[in-house]
């Protein structure tokens, strides 16, 4: 079993360190053949899901997005990079339903074109932007990020997009920006959990401005080399890798600058349960289970083996600065 790498320096994998879906093709046919009873009935439950998995991830070929490997300190992990099949079969996405097979099934319904991204609120240059012209706003990179899920689950996914801050200096935010608000597409023709009083709709999360500007902070478009699967936030979504998966809002549609602290979504819905920073922290607990430990979805799941999960996600050397001074059991 692999532990998370504790070391301040990273190195860049090469095309050879992900894993190449071929192999994890004939895992699955493994799997399979477990659920089939080889292996008896305790597994077959995650035999069939990964057999879900196989069936429905890839039922076309993505567009491509180029884009070069990201030489920013802490933006690619050497870990065995989650596969294809699990990262967009696995999700949380309430818009779509609550079980972690839901959006894989059911996001087909979503138009991700045309889509527009609103930035206003306490910026010099608010504006409209067209899809299009998000993608054409930097370069592309790609960086291999740890994510972790406030539930205990991790994974390592290879995004492809470039820093929010990019997106945050061309609308020259005022002195009274000090929060990024990002709201996600609520739109009940197109996404069935909308009608369900699960949250408050639209999703709403956000960073502090130092957060948000932060160069680790990702303005994702796509994975794997491809554009974003439905599934898994398109056509544009923001990954935080240091703070529990939730506070990376899917399907953004506006973003805006403000002064005070803004209301989210699961802080609003369990304010006891989920804080605004939610920093990946092993030493603060959610009230109903420990967050010492995590399992890697993708490794190891037939023993459910888990593995120490460490102070901001393994990031501390990157964004340990940010939170000086801070009580990091207040501040959750």
């Amino acid at each position: 079993m692999h532990f998370l790498d504790k070391n301040r320096g990273y190195e860049h994998p090469t095309a050879s360190d992900i894993t190449p879906r071929a192999v994890y093709e004939q895992r699955r046919e493994l799997l399979r053949w477990m659920a089939a009873g080889g292996a008896g009935v305790a597994l077959a439950g995650w035999a069939q899901r990964e057999a879900h998995a196989q069936q429905i991830a890839r039922p076309q070929k993505l567009a491509a997005l180029s884009a070069t490997r990201s030489t920013l300190p802490g933006s690619v992990t050497m870990e065995k990079p989650t596969p294809y099949g699990d990262v967009t079969t696995y999700n949380n996405f309430y818009e779509f339903g609550t079980d972690k097979e839901d959006p894989s099934r059911l996001a087909g319904t979503l138009k991700t074109r045309p889509w527009t991204v609103t930035v206003e609120g306490a910026v010099g240059k608010p504006r409209v932007w067209a899809l299009d012209d998000l993608l054409k706003l930097a370069p592309m990179e790609e960086r291999i990020y740890r994510l972790r899920c406030v539930e205990g689950w991790s994974m390592v996914i290879p995004w492809v997009g470039y820093s929010l801050a990019e997106l945050i200096r061309r609308s020259e935010p005022t002195g009274n920006a000090k929060f990024v608000e990002f709201h996600s597409l609520a739109d009940k023709r197109q996404m069935p959990g909308v009608n369900s009083r699960v949250l408050l709709w639209p999703y709403v999360e956000g960073l502090r401005l130092d957060e948000a500007m932060h160069p680790l902070s990702l303005l994702a478009f796509g994975l794997y080399g491809e554009v974003l699967p439905n599934q898994n936030g398109a056509p544009v979504r923001l990954v935080v890798p240091w703070k529990y998966g939730f506070k990376s809002a899917k399907s953004i549609v506006k973003i805006r600058l403000v002064e005070k602290q803004p209301a989210t979504a699961w802080n609003v819905s369990a304010p006891q349960e989920y804080g605004f920073y939610s920093n990946v922290n092993p030493k603060v607990d959610h009230p109903r289970w420990s967050q010492a430990t995590e399992r890697r979805i993708g490794e190891d799941g037939l023993f459910q083996r888990r593995r120490p999960t460490t102070l901001f996600n393994g990031y501390e050397a990157q964004v340990g600065q940010l939170y000086a001074g801070m009580d990091l059991k207040k501040f959750y």
